[in-house]
């Protein structure tokens, strides 16, 4: 590995570790066995690194939404059943040791521009991403209206997942409280 990865996995184990705002570059030099004009080389900045850091740790943990492990798929693309199983998977990376969730509570209230900016515009990705999952869609065919639209709707949705999931989990949603709630909202929506 080279500087530029070796300071991505260090920001990322500091994450974890220490979060946003108590992460300083020392640390993740220290970490990485880099040095401290690498983070500027290769970043820009430590909060750009951290943000770079943040969206790759994002990444991995989505890997488990889709059942990339190994499961087959529940139910067909578009349904109730694959919404209730991809919920059910994302709640499973909450309840995991080391989450990396809590630290996405932090990053919605820390005051970084440059990190907040970085952010934003994975929004979109993000939404693409969960998109594809549930419709069952190469992210690609997701169109950026579809993207912005239910893609929002998704990731609005796995924004008030997290909180819940930080506050209380012991009475957060899991994947079957999620559908019932949508099967509700569907059934209503039919009625009228």
């Amino acid at each position: 590995m080279g500087h530029r990865e070796d300071l991505l996995e260090g920001a990322k184990r500091c994450l974890l570790e220490k979060g946003f705002a108590r992460t300083t570059a020392r640390d993740i030099v220290k970490v990485s066995g880099t040095n401290l004009a690498s983070i500027g080389y290769h970043y820009g900045s430590k909060d750009a690194l951290l943000a770079q850091a943040y969206v790759a740790l994002v990444e991995n943990a989505s890997d488990a939404f889709d059942g990339s492990g190994g499961a087959e798929a529940g139910g067909a693309p578009g349904s109730l059943e694959r919404f209730r199983w991809v919920w059910s998977n994302i709640v499973g990376t909450m309840r995991e040791p080391g989450s990396i969730w809590r630290l996405s509570m932090e990053v919605m209230t820390i005051d970084m521009p440059a990190v907040r900016e970085h952010l934003a515009r994975a929004q979109r990705e993000g939404g693409r991403g969960l998109v594809s999952i549930i419709q069952g869609v190469p992210e690609e065919q997701v169109s950026d209206e579809t993207a912005d639209t239910l893609g929002k709707f998704y990731m609005t949705l796995m924004t008030g997942l997290i909180a819940q999931w930080t506050f209380d989990p012991k009475t957060a949603p899991d994947g079957d409280a999620l559908t019932e709630g949508l099967r509700q909202i569907i059934e209503a929506a039919a009625k009228s």
